[in-house]
């Protein structure tokens, strides 16, 4: 029996997981693309800049503005000039974010029990001990 490709499986995984988290976070205004890990990154380290934030998510200038603008319009960030430097902005959660993190992270909990309810705790370390060691090297 043929393997299914490695790209295939992932991305098979990302679209139920983005689904899932689409529905889930439907009534909070945080949309897809990513949204909730950008708001959770700026919770866990209010102050971050931009540039900061791409670096850490790993993803696009542009889809970090617009996600940060997109956050900024629901409520859930605010943008100050970084005092080092006028060009960049350092973001803020404000009180709306920090009230919603609580079930963000209950949900992404909940999803990570879903993925992985069908692995023994060993296979979920083995997992995650692999999709780190191929991050890693991307």
């Amino acid at each position: 029996m043929k393997e299914a490709p490695l790209g295939r499986l992932i991305s098979v995984i990302h679209r139920q997981n983005q689904k899932f988290l689409l529905k889930a976070f439907k009534n909070y205004n945080i949309g897809n693309g990513g949204q909730y890990a950008f708001l959770k990154s700026i919770i866990q380290s209010p102050g971050i800049n931009q540039d900061e934030l791409t670096s850490k998510l790993k993803f696009d200038k542009a889809t970090t503005a617009r996600s940060v603008s997109q956050l900024e319009k629901a409520g859930y960030i605010r943008k100050e000039t970084s005092e080092n430097d006028r060009r960049a902005n350092e973001l803020f959660p404000t009180e709306k974010a920090i009230q919603v993190y609580p079930h963000i992270q209950f949900v992404l909990d909940e999803l990570n029990k879903e993925l992985t309810k069908n692995l023994t705790d060993d296979e979920r370390k083995q997992l995650i001990s692999l999709l780190k060691k191929i991050d890693n090297g991307l």
